[in-house]
């Protein structure tokens, strides 16, 4: 669903941006342990982490698929692994977005068009965006690819604008993304969640044009200005 020329759209990513993803696997943790004990969660998630270096995505489910294949069988384990495909499914994400993240959303909305813009799996992380209330939040304009990072021309193709602001708690992608668009875009990094608190990793990369300590900080701050503001006068 792409929209007519804009003067400002926002890209806002999804996971520990909008989204408290890492309180997300820690309650995964919690059950995969409850229903099928220590040794048997930390083998999802040796396969998971696998998946991820192959993908360069996460795919909860694919490596729940793998896990499945990997086990010996019985009737009473394979039941349960169906039930951690509901749990999966039908996790309460909306209760798991970061507070005030749908405010952020409306108040950015007023300002300019509003994308979600996520790296993922087709099946798993639009049903995150759906059951967290974002996709309805940005109208349907989701945009989920498996390196976000690389399809950027494509994103401007189909939400043309005079500026962009990319909200997103890894700098990795800020840096690349600014890396394309240049002077169009500006950089607002929510310091949220453990890649965002990563200091050793962090310090490969320049500072964003603007840091927060969390979402919901972006209703006091005047994007009107930031926008505005040539790139040496953004705020750090």
């Amino acid at each position: 669903m792409s929209v007519a020329s804009s003067g400002v759209v926002f890209l806002l990513d999804v996971d520990n941006t909008l989204l408290d993803n890492d309180r997300i696997i820690a309650d995964l943790r919690q059950h995969l342990q409850r229903e099928f004990g220590a040794a048997s969660a930390e083998r999802y998630w040796t396969i998971f982490e696998q998946l991820r270096a192959e993908l360069g995505y996460v795919d909860y489910l694919g490596a729940l698929q793998r896990y499945r294949d990997a086990i010996d069988h019985d009737g009473d384990r394979d039941h349960r692994l169906l039930e951690m495909s509901n749990f999966l499914l039908d996790y309460p994400f909306a209760e798991r977005l970061y507070p005030r993240a749908l405010a952020v959303v409306a108040h950015l909305a007023t300002l300019g068009a509003t994308v979600i813009l996520s790296d993922g799996d087709v099946v798993f992380q639009p049903r995150k965006v759906w059951r967290s209330g974002l996709w309805d939040a940005v109208q349907g304009r989701v945009l989920i690819y498996v390196h976000k990072e690389q399809q950027l021309d494509q994103v401007q193709r189909l939400y043309p604008a005079r500026r962009y602001v990319l909200v997103d708690d890894k700098l990795r992608l800020l840096t690349a993304a600014k890396q394309v668009m240049r002077d169009r875009l500006v950089t607002v990094f929510p310091r949220q969640g453990h890649y965002a608190l990563d200091a050793v990793d962090n310090a490969r990369y320049p500072a964003a044009d603007c840091a927060v300590d969390a979402i919901a900080d972006l209703l006091a701050l005047d994007l009107r200005a930031l926008v505005r503001a040539p790139p040496q006068e953004t705020t750090r």
